[in-house]
């Protein structure tokens, strides 16, 4: 690689991420930081609520890598692997993919040595995902509740092990398109009203609705999350 003069020597990065499971954002900054020939010792990975003070003397403002900066090298199994594994829940795997995405630089077919713990610990967390995933697709299960304006709704909850709950929004848009619904659980709910995919805070066991589908619990949980100032409204990330 070449060393660029506008990175310090010594220089440490930190790289706040908006979300725990923002592969995109990721990806865009790793691949700048590759460009800038930024060893993965000189970068700090942090999701929100993460030990952020701990890197309080880093330099948040990324470098932009030169016009003629070489195309990074990413193999389509790696990209593959890497956008299951950055779901999981371990607070390294940003820096393990920084890591493993830096080696590809001068080890293109690193992601073929079954022996890597690099590799191994990716793979590792992909198929963790990929099972969380498939667990919220069998057991979710909707209880029907009324609404405050008298109407069909359906909750459901679930206890995710890893960040999979914005990853599957799509499969349950498709798959009961015709309901409304609201997933709860404590990474973050899901809201569909038959248009539009909201997004709402974490939940509670204790906020799903138990026994009488209308209790005063759940009527004040369901104001609570369809207050406009508490929501991210919008269509979906990519699934």
């Amino acid at each position: 690689m070449t060393s660029l003069s506008h990175v310090k020597l010594g220089t440490y990065y930190v790289v706040n991420l908006p979300r725990p499971d923002d592969f995109a954002f990721w990806r865009e900054k790793a691949r700048a930081l590759i460009q800038c020939d930024v060893p993965p010792d000189r970068v700090a990975w942090v999701e929100p609520g993460g030990s952020g003070d701990l890197f309080s003397s880093g330099d948040t403002r990324l470098p932009a890598p030169p016009a003629d900066a070489p195309e990074v090298r990413a193999s389509k199994r790696f990209l593959g692997i890497a956008k299951n594994a950055a779901l999981h829940s371990d607070p390294t795997r940003f820096a393990v993919l920084y890591r493993l995405l830096w080696r590809q630089q001068s080890n293109p077919r690193i992601m073929e040595d079954k022996t890597d713990d690099d590799v191994r610990r990716v793979e590792e967390w992909d198929k963790n995902v990929r099972r969380d995933s498939h667990k919220m697709h069998a057991f979710v299960r909707f209880r029907q509740v009324e609404d405050e304006k008298g109407g069909e709704h359906y909750v459901a909850w679930f206890e995710p092990d890893h960040h999979i709950v914005r990853a599957n929004a799509g499969f349950f848009r498709r798959r009961f398109a015709n309901m409304q619904w609201s997933i709860l659980t404590p990474r973050g709910t899901l809201h569909w009203d038959g248009e539009t995919m909201r997004e709402g805070p974490p939940a509670k066991k204790e906020d799903a609705p138990t026994g009488d589908p209308v209790e005063d619990l759940w009527r004040k949980y369901y104001a609570s999350i369809f207050n406009p100032a508490r929501l991210k409204v919008g269509a979906m990330l990519s699934e």
